[in-house]
């Protein structure tokens, strides 16, 4: 990834924070036919100071067949992001030499992954992604609200992902390139269009 220095995360806990809030992962790997992709959630979790991402894919995707224990691939997070207009730059009516962007906040994780059919294993992963998604609900729904046969069945239609990750990388593009009015003016026109999640990027990164 294209990292100018203005741009670099290096605080791993802001990066695990950003993939807990967006969890759908698309998960990037090599086969014998070429790239192959796929977007699936993930849990985050840190196992003696190293990140490690679990998963589960359909046992008929082929990814998984590609992918042999120690296998390395990259997983993309995509956190807020949206378009920014010339027009809330204060620069624009100073000389007019500006143009359009676009702001977000990425995760990249690479890393060495495990595949994993034990059906212990993936009834930990699937009950733990269940309750996580479920914690705000009203009455959150379990997978033991599900009969136990058809569980087990279920189970058996997935398989398992164990990533170690090695390297996590992030970056965060927004505004902090702009001159103090033009961030001002971006944060404001955000607030104003209800992107409040990066306006308040801008404000904190760019000490709005």
């Amino acid at each position: 990834m294209y990292q100018p220095p203005g741009f670099v995360e290096t605080d791993e806990d802001v990066m695990r924070a950003l993939i807990a809030a967006h969890p759908l992962g698309l998960l990037i790997s090599a086969s014998p036919e070429g790239i192959e992709a796929n977007p699936i959630p993930f849990l985050v979790s840190v196992n003696d100071g190293a990140t490690r991402l679990r998963a589960h894919l359909a046992r008929a995707n082929q990814q998984w067949k590609h992918i042999r224990d120690g296998a390395s691939v990259l997983v993309v997070f995509q956190g807020t992001d949206t378009y920014v207009t010339p027009s809330w730059y204060r620069s624009k009516a100073e000389h007019g030499k500006v143009v359009p962007t676009w702001n977000y906040a990425m995760v990249q994780a690479r890393g060495n992954v495990k595949v994993e059919q034990n059906p212990d294993w993936l009834g930990v992963q699937v009950r733990e992604l269940t309750d996580h998604h479920e914690a705000g609900r009203p009455t959150p729904w379990k997978v033991a609200d599900a009969p136990e046969k058809f569980v087990a069945a279920q189970l058996r239609g997935i398989v398992g992902l164990d990533i170690a990750v090695s390297e996590l990388t992030g970056k965060w593009k927004v505004s902090q390139n702009r001159p103090e009015a033009d961030r001002m003016g971006v944060e404001a026109g955000l607030a104003e269009t209800g992107e409040a999640g990066m306006a308040d990027l801008v404000r904190r990164y760019g000490g709005v």
